[in-house]
């Protein structure tokens, strides 16, 4: 029709098109040179992997840390004899097989020249399934010369805040097993207490250390028990025999981690308990949503012993370790039918139903968490009179 305009092409069209048919393509470009463009992906792709490195870091390695780390320091002189070097092997071999499943260990030695760098050296470093590894390194140690024990020390804490190190969820520990109470480069030991303090603040970890004199001399225990003091651990177990020794080496390893975590999980749950108690006791009064938010705070206490069974489970190797794993089962079990008994109490409150049939069972349950506490309770005092005699 004429004066009608014609068919617009729109591959040619410039700008904004208004109208029904019309189309809006807004197009940004930036301009820069290319060496500007690479930098900038460069810095952006940095930023990523920072981010993801800070995650991993934060949230993900976490959750695979060892429960436990264990580093055995052990001496390799001969100390007058030869086979105590052997005795002290045969000892670590036995033990390690009934360590915890999430446990940690690593292998360092000592004993050599004053000043050497070979005077002390980690024989395995820290694993999770190393445990033929230990066996396989101790069976071939060397013999040293001069009992190099600060040096040892030192370089074991050190072990623990190496770059990209794991750190355990519960325990870092050193278990020394040495036949010298003394340093032979350095007989001061007040000034020997002080490095391995100093060192370990450095290292900015708690570390534990627990000691054992194999057939050290009467002369040198003093030392070695002010040594222990100097890194704050309780005195050495001194012991004679190879039977005393795979005894001392045993309860430091496995034992003492189980009669930890059992003491743990009773030390959460029972608090846990007296918060129920005072649920009902906000029920019967007629605080109801008293007893809600107390309750809340008791259920969330269940879940807070996780890593405390995670870690009996692993070490249930044994007919005392499965004792103890089995109790303290039982015992969150049955906290759990406490908590379950609370909540029918307060749901027949709210419903005005009477009380008296649901504080009967609730009271049943609750004494039967006592009855299991009881139990648990008599088991780990057994368990600790079995302890070696010098650390009862």
């Amino acid at each position: 029709m004429p004066g009608q305009p014609g068919p617009v092409d729109l591959r040619h069209a410039q700008g904004v098109l208004v109208g029904d048919h019309g189309r809006q393509r807004n197009v940004f470009r930036l301009n820069l040179p290319r060496s500007v463009r690479i930098a900038l992906l460069s810095t952006l792709a940095l930023v990523v992997l920072a981010g993801a490195g800070v995650l991993t870091v934060t949230w993900v390695l976490p959750q695979f840390a060892p429960t436990y780390k264990t580093e055995f320091l052990i001496d390799t002189t001969a100390a007058g004899t030869t086979e105590g070097v052997a005795t002290i092997a045969d000892s670590l071999r036995k033990v390690i097989d009934n360590s915890g499943d999430s446990d940690a260990l690593a292998l360092r030695r000592f004993g050599g020249e004053c000043g050497a760098q070979d005077n002390t050296s980690q024989l395995v470093g820290f694993g999770t399934d190393n445990r033929q590894e230990i066996a396989d390194a101790v069976g071939g140690i060397g013999q040293g010369t001069k009992a190099t024990l600060q040096r040892g020390i030192v370089e074991a804490v050190a072990d623990f805040s190496k770059p990209f190190a794991r750190r355990a969820k519960q325990v870092n520990r050193i278990i020394v097993v040495t036949r010298n109470g003394t340093d032979a480069c350095d007989e001061d030991t007040a000034f020997v207490q002080r490095q391995i303090s100093d060192r370990i603040r450095a290292a900015g970890l708690a570390i534990e250390f627990r000691m054992i004199g194999y057939q050290v001399r009467d002369d040198q225990q003093e030392q070695l028990t002010q040594l222990a003091t100097g890194a704050g651990a309780p005195d050495p177990m001194f012991v004679d025999t190879p039977g005393e020794l795979d005894a001392a080496l045993d309860w430091f390893t496995n034992i003492e981690p189980v009669l930890r975590n059992a003491k743990e999980i009773i030390d959460i749950l029972n608090p846990a308990v007296e918060q129920v108690n005072a649920a009902v006791k906000a029920v019967g009064t007629g605080r109801l949503d008293t007893a809600e938010r107390t309750l809340d705070r008791a259920r969330n206490v269940l879940a807070s012993t996780d890593t405390e069974f995670e870690d009996l489970q692993g070490r249930a190797k044994t007919a005392t370790a499965r004792d103890i794993h089995d109790r303290a089962s039982r015992l969150r079990a049955q906290q759990q039918r406490v908590v379950r008994s609370a909540e029918d109490l307060l749901e027949t409150a709210r419903s005005g139903t009477p009380l008296g049939p649901k504080h009967a069972a609730f009271e049943r349950v609750a004494t039967r968490y006592n009855d299991e506490v009881n139990a648990m309770n008599e088991a780990l005092a057994a368990l600790r009179a079995k302890a070696p005699r010098s650390i009862r």
